[in-house]
């Protein structure tokens, strides 16, 4: 950046007491309220564990993994972002202390601290800086938010606020925002919401020299003045600069909640800022009209999600949301059934027509590992059977081919080498420039890749386009081999990579709805555009649902 264009802004948003508070939405709702003023802003997670990235986590320590089109594997917030601003991220805005530690070690190796001791503070700290300013600057952003993971206290995040402090110190005086999310807790003895909480974790956020500009309080029910003003006298905040936040219907409901408070005039005057007419569809008017159509819903969508981490539902946390966006363009809610694939491994027909009794279309998504491939095979079998509409992601997918190679292709054990090494019939398996590679990650396609669609399919309908470009992680693929039979028997590779070697989205012909892509198209939906694929999925579950009476879910079909 010159030295004549205006350096960029910081906003630091921490979160105290307690995690899962809410700073992820806080950070997406006001850089939407901060473009609905026409600033340019985007959003960067400093996370404190060591692990790279989340990639190698399970989905029950972290919730899901989400993929940007570059191919990094990032917390679950970046979804947020993502949706709340339309905006596509890169792995620049995922830095976690173990890329930070990473990097410090590798650079002390090549020798660029010249003999120097590595030490937390200047090395550590001086990166994480580096990462930050980095970002804003090669954006070229008015504005850039900065979401601390954790908690204040956590030892693990020391590093993360000390740069912040520093920063603090080194920006000009409007340069830089803190804001500090914290609980307030209600006492259902005495029926009084409890404000110590947050002023043990405002001091404990002083002690490490950041004094939040503004404090935001979540809570489950109403908090009067008083409650606002006692925090801010005890937490050395003026009283304009402390708002509560009451636990919403719907997450997309926060920005308005937010710009009622005031948050967005606060943050533009303590930073200097003037606001400009937003760019098209980035008005607060645009948001407002679309959280209307979420409570103008007329039709209900019933929809079974069978998964193998359904006890944790951030596990699907991006389908749960494009399935909510597909709807709202329908002027229909969704009603989510969460089922358990792995209780359904050694279920019969009789029982997983039970467990799908109260839905009108089913969802398999992504996953690893052996549990519940039998469960979810069985599900696709069903849907295959009596017509119920099937949307398959990733695994799903390849469950879906799964279930259609043992019912039409006479292959019995078809299965994929994730379950079955052996099988004599392995219709989705680790290609053969995989299979040498030993690190974990190192087999997995990632990231942004395009897909040829065939014309006159299903797929080209709901796209409406030659490509689609559209975000993988997974490892084992469709095994092409076994296509041609596949495609005879009724089964077509309707998307393909540019070379044609790889499926990348099945469909079944003579079904209403059995479709599947090896890609997350989930990542991509946003909630003012929804994702062709989601929306193909709610229009036919609506269908079926308005012929659920005629057609139960046990019926027999006599058409296979």
């Amino acid at each position: 950046m010159s030295s004549d264009e205006p350096s960029p802004k910081y906003i630091f948003i921490t979160g105290g007491v307690i995690s899962s508070v809410g700073k992820g939405i806080t950070t997406a709702s006001l850089g939407r309220l901060l473009q609905s003023r026409g600033l340019s802003v985007t959003v960067q997670k400093l996370d404190p564990y060591l692990n790279v990235d989340p990639g190698t986590m399970s989905p029950y320590q972290h919730g899901e993994v989400y993929v940007t089109d570059d191919g990094a594997e990032t917390d679950l917030d970046l979804g947020h972002y993502e949706r709340f601003l339309d905006q596509n991220l890169t792995a620049a805005s995922s830095v976690t202390m173990g890329q930070i530690s990473a990097e410090v070690i590798e650079r002390e190796r090549r020798g660029d601290y010249l003999g120097g001791t590595i030490q937390t503070v200047p090395h550590v700290t001086d990166l994480v800086k580096e990462r930050v300013r980095g970002l804003a600057e090669r954006e070229g952003v008015d504005v850039l938010i900065v979401e601390v993971g954790g908690t204040v206290g956590d030892i693990e995040g020391q590093a993360f606020l000390e740069a912040i402090r520093q920063m603090r110190y080194e920006e000009p005086r409007n340069g830089t925002l803190a804001i500090h999310v914290t609980p307030l807790f209600h006492l259902k003895a005495t029926d009084e919401l409890k404000t110590k909480p947050t002023q043990h974790s405002v001091r404990t956020l002083r002690s490490m020299g950041i004094q939040p500009d503004i404090i935001i309080s979540r809570t489950d029910i109403p908090a009067d003045s008083g409650i606002t003003d006692k925090l801010a006298l005890f937490c050395d905040v003026p009283a304009e600069a402390v708002m509560t936040l009451e636990t919403a219907s719907s997450i997309y409901q926060v920005p308005a909640i937010l710009e009622r408070a005031g948050l967005t005039d606060l943050t533009l005057e303590r930073l200097g800022l003037t606001a400009r007419p937003a760019q098209l569809g980035r008005s607060i008017d645009s948001w407002l009209e679309w959280t209307d159509r979420l409570a103008e819903t007329d039709r209900v969508c019933r929809v079974g999600i069978v998964g193998k981490y359904v006890e944790l539902r951030d596990a699907y946390l991006s389908v749960k949301e494009a399935l909510i966006h597909a709807g709202a363009q329908r002027s229909a809610s969704v009603d989510i059934t969460w089922i358990q694939s792995d209780d359904l491994d050694h279920a019969d027909q009789p029982e997983i027509a039970a467990a799908l009794a109260d839905v009108d279309g089913v969802i398999v998504p992504g996953g690893f590992g052996e549990r519940g491939i039998e469960g979810e095979v069985g599900v696709a079998r069903f849907a295959l059977e009596q017509d119920i509409p099937y949307l398959g992601l990733c695994r799903g997918m390849q469950n879906m081919v799964i279930a259609f190679a043992r019912e039409r292709l006479e292959l019995p054990n078809a299965n994929t080498t994730e379950a079955d090494e052996h099988t004599d019939a392995p219709v989705i398996a680790l290609l053969d420039e995989q299979r040498e590679v030993t690190e974990m990650g190192g087999t997995m396609r990632l990231g942004r890749y395009p897909c040829e669609l065939m014309p006159e399919t299903l797929a080209y309908r709901l796209y409406q386009s030659e490509f689609a470009y559209e975000r993988h992680r997974h490892r084992w693929e469709f095994n092409p081999q076994y296509r041609d039979r596949f495609e005879r028997a009724g089964l077509l590779a309707s998307g393909t990579s540019r070379d044609g070697e790889l499926v990348e989205i099945a469909e079944v012909c003579d079904h209403p709805f059995m479709l599947g892509s090896q890609f997350h198209p989930e990542l991509k939906s946003r909630p003012e555009r929804s994702h062709p694929l989601f929306l193909g999925f709610i229009d036919s579950v609506l269908a079926e649902s308005e012929t659920a009476l005629r057609h139960p879910v046990g019926a027999t079909n006599s058409s296979h």
